[in-house]
């Protein structure tokens, strides 16, 4: 059995680049959502952006594409939940990780706290990027923070992988993979 006492420290280092990183991306999620703040929902504040997008306010009670529509408060309480689930996992799994693990875990974090201010603060989660190029739902910094966060974690988790693969560990005798 693990004593408390026996387990290395989480360098500082990766504690700092999570907080930095977390609060950073929270802070541009807060004030670009500020910064919309008090237009009407369906007002397009910058249209055709390059053909690619435009600004246009929404206010989502639910998840993409319509998806939970009302369920804010669930939906508030599922990103909290998955925040806590990204600290347990940090500090107490992988013991900080790597900077990309950090970086990553940072960004889907912040996400998830940005989005469930709004959803517990105003009832509703404040989009206002609009892909004008596809098919695509309305988003906000906090999403992009939380897809880039997201493939981040898999390229860190797969740049991580690629030693253990050159050495030959994580495969059975005939080379296949054990997992």
């Amino acid at each position: 059995m693990v004593k408390r006492g026996d387990r290395p420290a989480i360098p500082r280092k990766r504690v700092a680049l999570f907080c930095s990183v977390a609060l950073a991306w929270l802070l541009l999620d807060r004030l670009s959502k500020n910064a919309v703040d008090g237009v009407d929902p369906g007002t397009v504040l910058v249209p055709d952006v390059l053909g690619l997008f435009e600004f246009r306010l929404i206010h989502n009670t639910g998840a993409a594409w319509g998806a939970f529509s009302g369920s804010t408060v669930f939906l508030g309480a599922f990103s909290l939940a998955m925040c806590a689930i990204i600290v347990w996992y940090l500090f107490w799994v992988c013991r900080g990780g790597d900077a990309l693990c950090n970086v990553a875990l940072a960004l889907v974090f912040a996400g998830g706290i940005g989005n469930a201010v709004d959803r517990f603060v105003q009832g509703y989660v404040t989009d206002f990027i609009n892909a004008t190029f596809i098919d695509f739902p309305v988003f906000n910094v906090a999403d992009i923070g939380v897809t880039c966060g997201i493939v981040l974690f898999f390229l860190s988790w797969i740049l991580a992988d690629r030693p253990k693969r050159a050495r030959g560990e994580g495969q059975d005798a005939e080379g296949g993979s054990r997992l």
